[in-house]
C-alpha cells in the first residue's frame, strides 16, 4: 500500500493535478506537508520530471528540513538527485552565487545580520549629522522602512516619490546611502537575498529563460506569508506556463508586520485566470469542539475563499476559560492547573504548551515554573548567540580564525569606538576591492596611507597589528581561554561594556554572558577527545555552527513544558494548550486596535486555538501590572466570538453552577496521587 493511498480524496486531487496553476487552500492541521511531499514524488515517478528540475520553497529551515526528510522516504537517492527544497532566502542565495557575474557583487560577499545593518545606518546618520542617530527606535523605524521599500521592489531612486512625511524623505536619503555602503562593503542584507535575484530575473531575459527552463515545476508552501518580492520571484520562475502548486491558508497569515500580504492569494486568481483551487478542510489534529471554536472566531474576518474545518476526532473536552485576579495569579493558576492535569492524567510535560501574545508574559510564568521545579523550554525569546555582546566577542574570534571574514571586521572595527569613521571605512572598502584584499589585509597594507589620512591609516594599522598578534598567540596556545580574556580586555571591550550599560544590572548580565561564552570555549576544549581538534580554531568553528544550529535545537525531544509566543507556535501542535492574556490591548494588541488591524490579531487567535489537539484553556486577568501600576483590564472581544455553549467559565466571572468545587477537586487530586503511589 503506497503512502499516497493514505491521502483523502481532496489531498489526492491536489497531488495529481498538474495541468496548470493550482492553489491548495490548506486549513490548520489538514496535512499540507504530506500533499507537497507526495506531490514531489508523484511528479518524479508518474510525470517523469527529473528531480533537479523541481523546486520547492518554504519559509523556515525547519520546514525545509522536514520536507526533505519526508521526500527522502518516498524517493530513491538516485531519483531525488538535484531536488531543490529550501527556504526562499537560501534559494535566492544560491541563485546569486550561480549568477554572480550578472550582479553587482563579487566573490566572498558577506551577508549582514540586522545588527550589522543597524550599525551602518547609525554611522550614516552620524556622518550626515542627522538628528536621532542615537535613537534605537528611529534606527529600527528606518530599517523597517528600507526593508519595506526593498520588499516592494522600490529602488532608492524611486523611494523619494513614495514619501508622505518629512521622516520618510530622511529615510529615502538614508536608503540611498545605505545601498551604496552595502555595495562598497561587497555585502548584502537579508532582504537582498530575495530582492536581488528577483530584479535580476526581471531585468535579464537570458538569466530569466535559463531559470524558467530549469524550473519545470515549482511548489510553494505557506503562500500566505509571501511579500511582494517573493510573489514576483515566483511569477518570474514559473513564467506563462504556470506549472506550480501554491499551498497556503489566508486564515493563518500573521506576518503583515514583516511585509507578508495575504492578498497575494487573491492576486493569483488575477494573474493566472485558469487557477484551480482545492480546499483541504478535514483536520487531523483537533477535536470537533476546538475546531468549532476556531471556525466561530475566524468567521468574523472577511474572506476571499471560504472554508470550514472539520474532524472525525470526536467532540472532545469542553473549552475552559479561567478568570484571574491579576497577572501573578494567572501564572500561578496556569502552573497549578497544568501540574494537576498532568498528575491526574499521567501525561508528559512536553504534552503542554503555554502560548501568549508578548514575550514579557513569560517572565512571571518562568518564575512560577522554576519555583515548582517544572522543566520548561522557552521558544521565540532571544537566543544566547543573538545577544550583542556575544556577537561582538564571537566576531573578534571569527576574524582570528578567518582573516577574510569582512562582516566580522566591520562589526568590531568600531566596537569599542576607534575614531575610524564611515568615510574611512568606505575608502578602505574600495582600496580592498581594487587590490583584491580582505578588509583586514587592506588595513595592514602600508600603501593605505596614500589614499586615506595618516591618522586614520595608523589607527587601522594598529588594529590589524592587534588582531595579527593575538592570532599568532592564540593559535599557538594550549590554554587559549586566558588569552581570549586578555584580548577582550586589551581591546578595551570590557571597559566599553561597563561604560555602555544603562544600569548595574545590565552590566552584570552582559559580563556574565561573556563569562558563559568563555566557559563554553573551555568546556568544548576539555570535552574534545581528538588532539587535532583541541585548538581554538576548531572550537570557534563549532561555536559558529552552534549559533547556526541553535535555532534547530528545538528538535530535541526533551520532556519539558513548551512556552512560546503565538507567532512562534505557528506550524506546531500540542495535546494541551493554554492561551494566556485574553484581554483587550493584549490580544488583540493595543497597536492593532489603534491601527485598525484587528483581522490579523483574530488570525493569531485562530492559530493559537488550532494548535490544540485535545484540551484548550484560555486565561485572562482582571488587573495587570503596567509600568509599576496595576491596570484594570477588559476581557478580549475574541471571548465573545467563541461558541458560548462549548465553554466552561471558571474563576470569578460568569461562574456556572455546574463548576467543580475546589474542595472536591483537591480530594480527587489526593485520591489520584495515592493511586499513583500505590502503583
Amino acid at each position: 500500500m503506497s503512502a499516497a493511498s493514505h491521502l483523502n480524496d481532496k489531498q489526492q486531487e491536489a497531488m495529481k493535478y498538474t495541468q496548470g496553476p493550482l492553489l491548495v487552500l490548506a486549513g490548520a492541521g489538514s496535512g499540507k506537508t504530506s500533499v507537497i511531499t507526495q506531490k514531489i514524488a508523484y511528479l518524479v515517478k508518474q510525470c517523469r520530471i527529473p528531480a533537479h528540475r523541481i523546486t520547492a520553497m518554504t519559509f523556515t529551515n525547519k520546514a525545509a528540513r522536514e520536507m526533505k526528510e519526508r521526500v527522502a522516504k518516498l524517493l530513491s537517492r538516485e531519483d531525488a538527485k538535484g531536488l531543490s527544497v529550501s527556504t526562499f532566502h537560501t534559494f535566492g542565495l544560491n541563485l546569486l552565487r550561480l549568477e554572480l557575474k550578472h550582479t553587482p557583487l563579487k566573490n566572498n560577499f558577506s551577508i549582514l545580520d540586522s545588527d550589522d545593518c543597524k550599525r551602518i545606518l547609525m554611522d550614516l546618520m552620524q556622518r550626515d549629522n542627522l538628528s536621532g542617530a542615537e535613537s534605537k527606535e528611529l534606527i529600527a523605524k528606518a530599517m523597517k522602512k528600507i526593508s519595506d521599500w526593498k520588499n516592494d521592489l522600490i529602488v532608492p531612486e524611486q523611494a523619494h516619490s513614495t514619501c508622505e512625511t518629512v521622516e520618510d524623505v530622511q529615510f529615502a536619503h538614508l536608503y540611498q546611502l545605505y545601498e551604496r555602503n552595502l555595495r562598497a562593503y561587497n555585502a548584502v542584507d537579508f532582504d537582498d537575498l530575495i530582492v536581488l535575484p528577483t530584479r535580476l530575473l526581471q531585468e535579464n531575459a537570458e538569466v530569466r529563460d535559463k531559470w524558467q527552463n530549469r524550473t519545470r515545476y515549482l511548489l510553494v508552501d505557506e503562500y500566505q506569508d509571501t511579500n511582494t518580492a517573493q510573489y514576483i520571484l515566483v511569477k518570474l520562475l514559473v513564467g506563462v506556463m504556470g506549472q506550480f502548486t501554491a499551498v497556503g491558508d489566508d486564515d493563518q497569515s500573521i506576518y503583515a508586520w514583516r511585509g507578508a500580504k495575504p492578498e497575494n492569494m487573491a492576486l493569483l486568481k488575477e494573474d493566472f485566470p485558469n487557477l484551480k483551487v482545492i480546499k483541504l478542510e478535514q483536520n487531523y489534529r483537533s477535536t470537533s469542539r476546538i475546531l468549532k471554536a476556531a471556525n466561530a472566531v475566524i468567521e468574523n474576518n472577511p474572506h476571499i475563499f471560504d472554508k470550514k474545518l472539520w474532524s472525525d476526532k470526536g467532540h472532545g473536552e469542553v473549552i475552559r476559560i479561567i478568570t484571574c485576579r491579576n497577572d501573578d495569579d494567572e501564572s500561578e493558576r496556569v502552573v497549578k492547573d497544568l501540574m494537576t492535569h498532568k498528575l491526574m492524567n499521567g501525561k508528559n510535560w512536553k504534552d503542554y504548551a503555554v502560548l501568549y501574545r508578548g514575550n514579557f508574559q513569560a517572565r512571571v510564568l518562568e518564575t512560577q515554573l522554576r519555583q515548582m521545579q517544572i522543566p520548561y523550554k522557552l521558544s521565540g525569546g532571544q537566543s544566547f548567540f543573538a545577544r550583542a555582546e556575544i556577537k561582538d566577542v564571537m566576531s573578534y574570534l571569527r576574524l582570528i580564525i578567518n582573516p577574510e571574514d569582512d562582516s566580522a571586521f566591520l562589526r568590531i572595527i568600531n566596537t569599542p569606538k576607534r575614531a575610524i569613521g564611515p568615510v574611512t571605512l568606505e575608502k578602505l572598502g574600495l582600496f580592498s576591492q581594487e587590490n583584491h584584499l580582505s578588509l583586514l589585509a587592506a588595513a595592514a597594507d602600508q600603501r593605505l596611507s596614500m589614499v586615506i589620512p595618516k591618522k586614520a591609516a595608523s589607527q587601522l594599522h594598529e588594529f590589524a597589528d592587534f588582531i595579527t598578534t593575538f592570532t599568532r598567540e592564540l593559535l599557538d596556545d594550549d590554554e587559549p581561554v586566558p588569552k581570549v580574556r586578555q584580548m577582550m580586555n586589551e581591546a578595551g571591550y570590557i571597559d566599553y561594556i561597563r561604560e555602555q550599560a544603562a544600569t548595574p544590572a545590565q552590566e552584570k548580565t552582559k559580563l556574565d554572558n561573556i563569562e558563559s561564552l568563555f566557559s563554553s570555549i573551555q568546556n568544548l576544549l576539555n570535552r574534545t577527545e581528538d588532539v587535532d581538534e583541541k585548538n581554538i580554531e576548531s572550537v570557534i568553528r563549532k561555536l559558529v555552527l552552534l549559533d547556526m544550529l541553535e535555532q534547530q535545537q528545538e528538535e530535541e525531544d526533551t520532556d519539558k513544558v513548551n512556552l512560546l509566543t503565538l507567532h512562534a507556535a505557528k506550524g506546531l501542535e500540542f495535546p494541551f494548550v493554554y492561551i494566556m492574556g485574553l484581554e483587550e490591548e493584549l490580544l488583540p494588541h493595543k497597536n492593532s486596535i489603534a491601527a485598525d488591524t484587528i483581522e490579523e490579531e483574530r488570525r493569531l487567535m485562530y492559530v493559537g486555538i488550532t494548535r490544540a489537539r485535545q484540551g484548550l484553556t484560555l486565561t485572562l486577568a482582571e488587573q495587570r501590572k503596567n509600568g509599576g501600576q496595576m491596570k484594570q483590564m477588559t476581557p478580549s472581544r475574541f471571548l465573545d466570538e467563541l461558541p458560548q455553549d462549548e465553554l466552561e467559565w471558571l474563576g470569578r466571572k460568569k461562574k456556572l453552577a455546574g463548576n467543580v468545587d475546589p474542595k472536591e477537586q483537591a480530594q480527587q487530586y489526593l485520591a489520584n496521587l495515592k493511586a499513583l503511589l500505590k502503583k
